[in-house]
């Protein structure tokens, strides 16, 4: 009589891991936001305006410190736990076992992408270091005077040969809408009243599915004769502007642009725990009530705003 193989549950975990090795596309996230370690419940940020400018020396040196505007950021614990039936394993359903523990991974690595798309959903809502919403009309520090990282675009008043709708705008209106988030960005000054971004040359664009193929054109380096007249964000004066989808904004009208190539991101991340896998397996107490295994991963994080400088919502109007 051949003895029954049963998959085992580290082949099982082995599955998790070489699943971790995959690039999901999810390197967007570090053009946005800082990641930040942390040992305790939570973490307060306290901000600078800006790092200072250079000046000449008069009186000695002035140093900037700390502008006293922060913002505590609390860790969560968070789990998810997947239960394999272990006649499955016995009947070597390597196959599916493979499938499922590959989305399981998935929706893991993917968890980042859900923080961070909920604090852009609601951040015309929900308040940062200064007091006011991330994203709003009136965001004022020291010398910076009233500044706004949320605009409307007229698009029916753009020079534009072709016109459409806020939920479907003509290229020529998204190129142009795409170019005033950018050009706002590129405005803000810090509480001294100095430039914030002068030095910014790659931005990201993030939209909803349905003005994903109008953005992509947009920002494309391919032109045709009716758009040849008008400037394309991607070649204006050497900046590189990417566009890229997320399926979890729910906006029709509406987007945000990152400037990316800062130090100083627009969102923090911030970790206590990484992601760890534990196992109720071979063995255990679960096993024999159950004739099951279960696998669950677990960590600690938190995200929240950084500075509202690097974004810009645009809304169609």
């Amino acid at each position: 009589m051949t003895d029954v193989q049963l998959l085992s549950s580290r082949a099982i975990m082995g599955m998790y891991f070489a699943r971790l090795e995959q690039d999901l596309g999810m390197s967007w996230m570090d053009g946005i936001s800082n990641s930040f370690g942390s040992d305790q419940a939570s973490e307060t940020y306290v901000f600078l305006g800006q790092s200072p400018a250079m000046r000449e020396w008069i009186g000695g040196r002035q140093a900037k410190g700390f502008t006293g505007e922060g913002l505590t950021i609390f860790n969560k614990h968070y789990e998810a736990t997947i239960e394999v039936q272990k006649k499955d394993a016995r009947r070597d359903k390597t196959g599916q076992l493979r499938a499922r523990m590959d989305d399981f991974t998935d929706r893991a690595q993917t968890h980042w992408a859900s923080l961070l798309s909920a604090l852009l959903l609601n951040g015309a809502s929900s308040l940062c270091y200064d007091g006011q919403y991330y994203f709003d009309t009136d965001h004022v520090e020291g010398k910076s005077g009233t500044q706004s990282n949320k605009i409307d675009v007229d698009i029916s008043a753009l020079p534009a040969t072709l016109h459409g709708t806020v939920a479907a705008p003509s290229v020529e209106e998204m190129q142009q809408a795409i170019l005033k988030g950018i050009a706002q960005i590129l405005s803000f000054k810090d509480n001294e009243g100095e430039p914030m971004n002068e030095n910014a040359r790659e931005f990201l664009v993030k939209v909803p599915i349905g003005l994903y193929l109008t953005a992509v054109a947009a920002v494309s380096n391919l032109t045709t004769a009716n758009l040849a007249p008008n400037l394309n964000p991607n070649i204006v004066a050497g900046l590189t502007v990417n566009v890229q989808m997320n399926a979890r904004l729910t906006w029709t009208d509406t987007f945000a642009i990152f400037r990316t190539d800062s130090p100083i991101k627009g969102f923090i991340r911030q970790t206590e725990q990484e992601t760890e896998m534990k196992a109720k397996a071979e063995g255990s107490e679960y096993e024999f009530d159950n004739d099951a295994w279960q696998f669950g991963i677990d960590n600690w994080r938190g995200a929240g705003y950084g500075y509202w400088q690097r974004a810009c919502l645009v809304t169609l109007v």
